[in-house]
């Protein structure tokens, strides 16, 4: 997949997509990213970027002339462009793997007071990572690439799976265990040590079910339930084995 991340502010990008797993993604090629500065299509000598709003209000808001500009030289017939604004879709697991299907991710990130509404004909879609305001859509962009990067097959590799994570099946993640056995008191789940793969499972789903009804019980009315899910589900609520 190929990334490309139009910004004010490329500095921002130096750290967060050089350690660990993104980077790693980039060296073996799975992920190509690249940032582009929009000031660099703003004319000189001062390379305003930015104009007062008609009409009048406070902050200042990213020209659509140098924002066309910017978009036009990184896309592609493959490329879908999206703007992070507060005013988009807030983004969840099922719109990372949509977005993880794509070739080309183009992000946009406005800051000061936003961007001119005209060129918002030319974004695909708009996406928010929550219902709060920040700064610019610099964050936002490192969230939606490593949020839609692990889920590129062989990103991840063999030691990590996507399969049982947090809002996979629409559920969160049942509670993870490693050595030692036993610390300040607490010991690991004898089911976990018993090998019984199919019990295994089983408590997994049934933790899984507990620990969203307990966290996050909204997701359990979003979700429709298979046979299993149900028994064990009852079996929650009324306390039974």
């Amino acid at each position: 997949m190929k990334i490309d991340i139009l910004t004010l502010f490329p500095g921002m990008f130096d750290s967060p997509f050089n350690e660990s797993i993104i980077k790693r993604a980039c060296d073996k090629g799975l992920l190509n990213i690249n940032i582009t500065n929009i000031r660099d299509f703003a004319p000189a000598p001062h390379y305003q970027v930015d104009d007062y709003p008609f009409g009048g209000g406070d902050g200042m808001v990213l020209k659509a002339d140098i924002l066309d500009q910017a978009i036009k030289s990184v896309k592609t017939d493959d490329s879908w462009l999206i703007y992070l604004s507060p005013q988009g879709r807030i983004l969840n697991q099922d719109k990372a793997r949509e977005l993880a299907d794509r070739t080309h991710l183009i992000l946009l990130c406005g800051h000061y007071e936003g961007i001119d509404t005209r060129v918002l004909q030319s974004v695909d879609e708009e996406i928010s990572i929550g219902d709060y305001v920040l700064t610019g859509g610099e964050m936002p962009a490192m969230i939606l690439v490593d949020t839609v990067a692990r889920l590129i097959p062989g990103v991840l590799g063999g030691e990590l799976s996507a399969h049982d994570e947090s809002f996979t099946n629409g559920l969160l993640e049942y509670p993870q265990y490693t050595r030692p056995r036993e610390y300040e008191g607490e010991e690991v789940p004898e089911m976990l040590l018993s090998g019984h793969h199919e019990n295994i499972r089983l408590w997994r789903k049934r933790q899984s079910l507990l620990t969203t009804l307990l966290k996050r019980p909204e997701l359990l009315l979003e979700r429709e339930y298979d046979e299993e899910e149900k028994r064990l589900l009852q079996a929650i609520l009324f306390k039974r084995e």
